[in-house]
């Protein structure tokens, strides 16, 4: 096992920033069509709530299965680097395929592709960004590396909105496009990202290896778990607007308010996360985060809107470098990158679960059950964190 690395000072390591801007590429590539997507879908190819859910969801739960292998390989590789860059490469060039599409199966194949290159990548590349990190410093990076992510939400968007409102283009050149961020992040990881090689696990790779997770971890997981069903797709977000009346070139720049938040203050509440219980983040993240679905449906001004998406960055700001560092804490680092899939794995696949019962219940019940439904499991979630016990606090693995 390799040991962490010792705390020197309070700066980011290099792989940290440079995984961090890589994201911030990718982001911006994703974003450029993320937000005109559920729309896409709805208007021109002719799909239901419940179709724009299922793409997402199941493209999601791919991603989540891929981390999880992925994660547990690259325990039994001398360096993560070449998933990291596979997995970043297939989903630049997914993108134009969308471009191309016609029939909402050809968008559901390019997400599939462009969530296989998450899936891929994710797990090898945060327990990279743990192995390089100390403990007391893990709640900084992580939240770095998602006020950076984040960054790229806001770029996205915002060329995006250049590229239709200014220049007048389409969304299918929109959509080829955003090729060219995410293609410029690989050539980052090639040209600058350098990993020290880890101690590799000499065994086969593993699909369980359940007892060599301790029950704070998996204490863990449950909490995650809960909040993933209520965590479905922000496409929903974005579809209830336009239906309220906000028009389809001002969704990017709901979006980017959105991550403006996130991108100011991730690596501030990922720090704070560091000198505090994490779990007293996640609480009140979670909390918010069911306020605001208990409101959502009853916006209907683009000035509610745009309060609505600035607020509902809180939560995540709040909570994902915070949740992220408090699974790294818990997860022995000779199995680090299985762990990290693990948590992939079980948010993915509640993440799923939770928007397919969105979409359901928006198509038969109407978009303020499925808001409340929400809500009420995100309540559910923070009130899990509130009662369970982690011993001690911290894991001895940490």
């Amino acid at each position: 096992m390799q040991p962490d690395p010792p705390a020197k000072s309070g700066k980011l390591k290099p792989q940290v920033v440079v995984l961090g801007l890589v994201s911030l590429l990718n982001d911006s590539a994703s974003e450029m069509i993320y937000p005109l997507l559920p729309v896409f879908l709805t208007t021109t190819l002719g799909a239901s709530a419940l179709i724009v859910g299922l793409i997402e969801g199941a493209a999601d739960a791919l991603a989540s299965i891929l981390k999880f292998i992925a994660g547990a390989l690259s325990d039994r590789m001398t360096r993560r680097r070449p998933l990291i860059t596979s997995g970043y490469t297939l989903a630049a060039l997914s993108r134009g395929l969308i471009a191309a599409a016609h029939v909402w199966p050809t968008v559901l194949a390019a997400r599939l592709i462009d969530r296989a290159g998450k899936g891929i990548r994710s797990a090898p590349r945060d327990a990279m960004i743990a192995d390089v990190t100390p403990n007391e410093q893990r709640g900084k990076a992580f939240g770095f590396h998602r006020a950076l992510d984040h960054t790229g939400a806001i770029v996205g968007p915002l060329l995006a909105m250049l590229l239709l409102d200014w220049l007048h283009y389409g969304e299918r050149t929109v959509f080829a496009l955003s090729v060219i961020p995410g293609l410029i992040g690989v050539f980052l990881i090639l040209a600058f990202l350098k990993e020290p090689p880890h101690v590799p696990r000499q065994a086969r790779v593993e699909l369980a290896g359940i007892a060599e997770l301790p029950p704070s971890f998996w204490a863990a997981i449950s909490a995650v778990a809960l909040f993933s069903l209520a965590n479905s797709s922000d496409a929903f977000l974005l579809l209830q607007a336009h239906v309220a009346g906000v028009p389809t070139a001002m969704l990017p720049a709901l979006w980017a308010a959105h991550h403006v938040i996130k991108a100011l203050f991730s690596t501030r509440a990922g720090a704070l996360s560091d000198r505090i219980d994490r779990r007293w983040l996640l609480v009140v993240g979670w909390t918010l985060y069911a306020v605001i679905y208990f409101i959502f449906p009853y916006a209907h001004s683009m000035t509610a809107f745009v309060v609505l998406f600035v607020v509902y960055a809180i939560p995540f700001t709040l909570s994902e470098g915070a949740e992220r560092a408090w699974i790294a804490e818990h997860a022995p680092a000779a199995i680090r990158g299985r762990s990290f899939g693990y948590y992939y794995l079980t948010n993915g696949v509640c993440v799923l679960a939770g928007t397919a019962l969105f979409g359901w219940i928006y198509d038969r019940a109407g978009h303020a059950a499925a808001f409340q439904v929400g809500a009420s499991l995100a309540v559910v979630a923070a009130a899990w964190v509130l009662v369970m016990r982690v011993a001690g606090g911290r894991s001895r693995f940490a």
